[in-house]
C-alpha cells in the first residue's frame, strides 16, 4: 500500500476531528493488521473504487460515538439513536471527502460508496484483499480514553 494513499486520510481525520470537536487530537502509532480483526462496536465503512480499490473503516466504541456526536451537535447525547448514527456517518463523509479531494489533486481517480454504519457486539472485519490493513489510531481530547481507529485497505486496481 503506497503512502500517497494513506497520508490524505490521516491528515483529513486529524483536521476534521480537531475542527468539529474543538479538542486536541493526537495520532497514535500506526500499525498493520493482516488478518480478521475485532471491531470496537461502531464502525462506518466507505468503499473505494476506480484507479484504486479498497475501503476505509472508522472504528470506535459506542461511548466514543456518543461523545463525538455530542461534540458535533453541541448537546449531550446519551442514547445511541438515529441522530448519533447520522452524525457518525456524516463524520465519515467529511473525512473521506477531504482525503479524496486531496488524492484527486494528486492525480488519483476513484469513486466512493456512501458510508455504511455497523453497530454491535463481537463484530469482526475480514481483510480479503491480500493487502495489509493500516490502522491509524486517533486519540481524542474528549476524555474517557476516546479514540477512533481509521482502518485503511487500499490497493491499485490490477
Amino acid at each position: 500500500m503506497r503512502v500517497e494513499y494513506i497520508n490524505p486520510f490521516v491528515e483529513a481525520a486529524f483536521n476534521v476531528l480537531k475542527e468539529v470537536l474543538n479538542t486536541e487530537v493526537k495520532r497514535g502509532d500506526l500499525y498493520l493488521k493482516s488478518s480478521t480483526m475485532q471491531i470496537q462496536g461502531v464502525a462506518a465503512l466507505v468503499g473505494l473504487a476506480g484507479d484504486v480499490e479498497g475501503r476505509v473503516l472508522f472504528d470506535m466504541t459506542k461511548d466514543t460515538a456518543l461523545s463525538v456526536a455530542s461534540g458535533m451537535n453541541n448537546e449531550e447525547m446519551t442514547v445511541f439513536d438515529d441522530l448519533v448514527k447520522a452524525t457518525i456517518t456524516e463524520l465519515a463523509n467529511m473525512i473521506t471527502a477531504q482525503a479524496v479531494t486531496k488524492l484527486h489533486e494528486l492525480g488519483f481517480k476513484f469513486d466512493l460508496t456512501p458510508p455504511a454504519l455497523f453497530t454491535g457486539e463481537n463484530m469482526e472485519i475480514a481483510n480479503n484483499m491480500d493487502v495489509e490493513a493500516l490502522i491509524v489510531p486517533m486519540e481524542l481530547g474528549t476524555g474517557k480514553g476516546s479514540k477512533i481507529e481509521i482502518n485503511v485497505v487500499i490497493r491499485e486496481r490490477v
